[in-house]
């Protein structure tokens, strides 16, 4: 049994190494600083404006037309990426971005009336670069274009377990730095730095050698010439919304139970505690055999998810949320990167920046339904009824899970040798 377990180690070892190869060490480094200040802004929003405005449903309301805005054009990001190229795209947005986010904070510092801020929030949203979900296209395109993935995708697995990693370990930071920043003086301060990391490191997202490796794909004037999305990419952002329903609950109870035991300044720390557990979840994903398929998979995840989620509801202290959410955390990275893997099997090729926006989108919009009207229901009714909204959604996710089916493998070419650019220093 101990050999197993090395064997199981070292192969997992083995496929981590070929992701970096594939991507070079620079570029995941690069992608993660660049999408923490979305965390920073998605989190903050709720304590900045709550802060500012002494209203955690005015909080709500503001966050979620900042998330809105990002899911409607989150999708816009990613096909003009696959039509033009990430390099210039990404560089518009980064910068774009970073001044969206300080006029953002300014006006909430100002008091700007909840209208004004919700015009502020929505530009911040929209301009988003979508690191994220194109840093996921990038990086499977390099894999790809490697030809180490095989017929069994399990570095392209690997990859996603990488990227949804980074993202929970961004959502950890993020709320952290939040955290620290209002326990040292305000909100506010976050957001600052946050302006500074997408100007700094989504422009050097942006201008990486790697960028190139994702080709613009022509596309004729009439758009019914673009391959349509299947029946399972619908499925599974529908599902992912629904998890962010899960997430955006979790987070409107969080904030309402923290606030109820007079530790509001906590919430960031709740939220990091689970961001650990749902990462260390997520690197362990890699060592998953493939004969549980992606279907089986996000079955188990959100079966796993609607159960741990009944954990909060009947929270009504610090020590219990805490060790709520994190156990709870354990079901979150292994829905992400099963939805994300099956999008990248469904999707037609040339339309994958833009099914991983949409992917992400549909999460963040869930999210963001949900950031206003359970911050509603939890001013009324307390945090109880924030998290009960949360595990229905849960529940709903399973049943969306059931229908799903795992697509076939893409065809992979290997290459004999990749372009400049792609290997491990770059």
């Amino acid at each position: 049994m101990a050999q197993a377990a090395g064997g199981t180690a070292e192969r997992t070892t083995a496929t981590y190494r070929a992701v970096i190869d594939a991507t070079g060490r620079l570029l995941p480094v690069l992608s993660f600083f660049g999408r923490l200040p979305v965390a920073v802004i998605q989190f903050g929003s709720v304590l900045l404006v709550t802060r500012t405005s002494g209203s955690l449903a005015t909080g709500g309301i503001v966050a979620c037309a900042l998330a809105l805005g990002q899911v409607t054009m989150g999708p816009v990001v990613g096909r003009l990426a696959d039509r033009h190229g990430q390099r210039g795209v990404v560089l518009c947005c980064s910068l774009l971005n970073a001044l969206a986010i300080a006029c953002y904070t300014l006006g909430a510092l100002a008091r700007l009336p909840t209208p004004l801020l919700v015009v502020l929030g929505v530009l911040a949203g929209v301009t988003v670069p979508g690191i994220g979900p194109l840093a996921r296209a990038r990086g499977v395109a390099l894999v790809r274009r490697a030809g180490t993935d095989g017929r069994d995708g399990r570095v392209v697995n690997a990859l996603f377990s990488l990227e949804s990693t980074m993202d929970e370990l961004s959502f950890v930071l993020g709320p952290a730095l939040i955290g620290v920043a209002a326990f040292v003086g305000h909100p506010a301060y976050a957001f600052g730095v946050a302006a500074l990391l997408v100007a700094g490191c989504g422009s050097a997202f942006a201008l990486h050698p790697t960028a190139t490796a994702v080709r613009p794909v022509a596309v004729p004037r009439k758009q019914r010439g673009r391959p349509r999305m299947p029946r399972e990419v619908r499925l599974v952002r529908l599902g992912l919304a629904l998890l962010g329903v899960l997430l955006g609950g979790c987070g409107a109870g969080i904030t309402a139970l923290t606030q109820d035991l007079g530790q509001e300044d906590q919430a960031g720390l709740v939220y990091a505690a689970m961001g650990v557990m749902s990462a260390a979840v997520g690197l362990s994903m890699a060592a998953v055999p493939e004969r549980f398929g992606l279907a089986l998979r996000w079955r188990v995840a959100t079966a796993g998810a609607a159960l741990l989620s009944l954990l909060l509801i009947g929270t009504t202290s610090m020590t219990g949320l805490y060790v709520a959410v994190t156990v709870f955390g354990a079901a979150f990275a292994p829905n992400l990167i099963t939805g994300f893997g099956l999008t990248e099997r469904a999707v037609p090729g040339e339309r994958l920046a833009e099914g991983m926006t949409f992917a992400a989108s549909a999460f963040v919009g869930g999210q963001a339904v949900t950031l206003a009207v359970a911050g509603r229901l939890a001013e009324s009714y307390g945090p109880a009824a924030a998290f009960t909204v949360g595990s229905v959604a849960a529940a709903l996710a399973f049943g969306v899970a059931l229908l799903v089916r795992t697509p076939a493998a893409p065809e992979v070419t290997p290459v004999a040798a990749a372009p400049s650019g792609s290997g491990r220093g770059a």
